[in-house]
């Protein structure tokens, strides 16, 4: 199991959790239209960026933020809360199941289904009513000072095309169908770009079970 070193994935982190506040900050002050090409590009950067998040809080989950455990489960925190208001250690104790019972029923990531039907099991395992009071609570209390279409252009549709992707690269293509090894995943061709930008490297999806210690930005690597 391959550890990050002390300092470089609590710095990896902080560089993830920037550069989407950074993002989002500036994308509600920005007075746009429709018409400009650039706000679907800066749409796809968000919604790669909320992957980001998402990312850095499940390498959190498998403890490789930092070898401090306050520091390492506070980033998860916050990683899932700025996410989408999830709760951490209800993720946590589900990727765990997944990582001991992948491919089988009791893996909350798994479903004997078509895409569709598999997404939406994966959504629904995952969200929580008090998750959706909290995300609509924020939604209305930031209205009053952000605009309305930026707030759905790049807070709320971002996010959820973000589980599309996150699910799609990091679960649909690497469980699907039948598989020779024991972790029932597979990897993607070995492209490092399309990886990266595809979800992470998390496209390299046998090499994580083998090896859950591997940070995201490790696992080209292997």
């Amino acid at each position: 199991m391959q550890k990050s070193p002390s300092n470089i994935g609590l710095l990896v982190s902080l560089m993830v959790i920037g550069c989407w506040s950074a993002s989002i900050i500036l994308l509600m002050q920005w007075h746009f239209g429709f018409a400009n090409p650039l706000v679907y590009l800066c749409l796809l950067v968000q919604m790669h960026l909320y992957t980001g998040l998402f990312i850095t809080a499940h390498d959190a989950m498998h403890g490789t933020i930092s070898p401090n455990k306050p520091i390492n489960n506070f980033i998860g925190y916050l990683c899932t809360f700025l996410y989408a208001s999830f709760w951490y250690p209800q993720l946590y104790t589900k990727h765990h199941l997944h990582h001991s019972h992948v491919h089988t029923d009791e893996d909350p990531d798994y479903h004997r289904g078509g895409f569709w039907s598999w997404y939406v099991r994966f959504i629904r395992n995952y969200l929580s009513i008090w998750q959706i009071v909290i995300m609509a609570a924020l939604f209305n209390l930031l209205k009053m000072w952000i605009p309305q279409q930026n707030l759905l252009l790049f807070w709320v549709a971002p996010s959820l095309l973000s589980t599309l992707q996150l699910f799609y690269f990091g679960t649909y293509q690497p469980h699907k169908g039948e598989h020779d090894n024991k972790y029932f995943a597979r990897s993607q061709s070995k492209n490092h770009v399309l990886a990266f930008f595809s979800c992470y490297f998390f496209g390299y999806h046998y090499e994580h079970h083998h090896s859950p210690g591997t940070p995201w930005w490790m696992l080209w690597k292997s």
